[in-house]
């Protein structure tokens, strides 16, 4: 057998060797990662989006509850003012503080719809119950975003820690595990009650 023959058998074994180690699965796992971050910063934008026509129109039914509308506004600035780059992905910290941020303002809404009860007129405009169910659409779409997310995490997370893969992730990319999202308060685990 010639040399070159023989060089072309070795080459075939080594090129299934290669391509099982994570050359590009753990790079394609982690364009999966920052998509699915991607799509919770739209839904989180889009919840931003929408604040500010809530609060005008709750404004204009209950100037008497004026600090729920600043806590909302205050909320709103604090939780746009924190951003998340690719990056802060694997930094646990940045993580929480933007998760804190984004639960301070979920809990500004809600006091802000609870404060709806209180107001007939306000719970029976038409612009109102248009922006509630907009916001409250939102907030699904930003758990299903999340969710979506710590799978995609899940998935690289395994990736990188897993023979043969975790070859390339170490030697190559070096590649450190993404941080999932997490309850962001005590009692998060436990459904809101709801009394009429």
């Amino acid at each position: 057998m010639s040399g070159f023959r023989r060089a072309h058998l070795m080459a075939i074994p080594l090129a299934f060797a290669v391509s099982s180690c994570g050359i590009n699965s753990v790079p394609t796992r982690e364009e999966a990662v920052n998509a699915a971050w991607g799509n919770v910063e739209v839904e989180y934008q889009r919840r931003n989006d929408l604040i500010p026509g809530l609060v005008a129109t709750v404004k204009g039914f209950a100037a008497q509850e004026k600090s729920v509308l600043v806590a909302v506004t205050e909320a709103r600035a604090k939780a746009s003012s924190i951003q998340i780059k690719a990056e802060d992905l694997s930094n646990p910290e940045k993580m929480a503080q933007f998760e804190q941020a984004q639960g301070q303002l979920g809990a500004s809404l809600g006091r802000l719809l609870v404060t709806s009860e209180r107001y007939p007129d306000l719970k029976s405009n038409q612009n109102f119950l248009t922006l509630q169910t907009e916001l409250a659409g939102t907030e699904n779409q930003i758990s299903i975003a999340r969710r979506d997310y710590n799978a995609a995490v899940q998935d690289y997370n395994i990736t990188i820690r897993t023979f043969p893969d975790m070859m390339a992730a170490k030697l190559i990319y070096g590649s450190k595990p993404k941080t999932p999202f997490k309850a962001t308060s005590v009692g998060a685990e436990n459904a809101p009650k709801v009394a009429f």
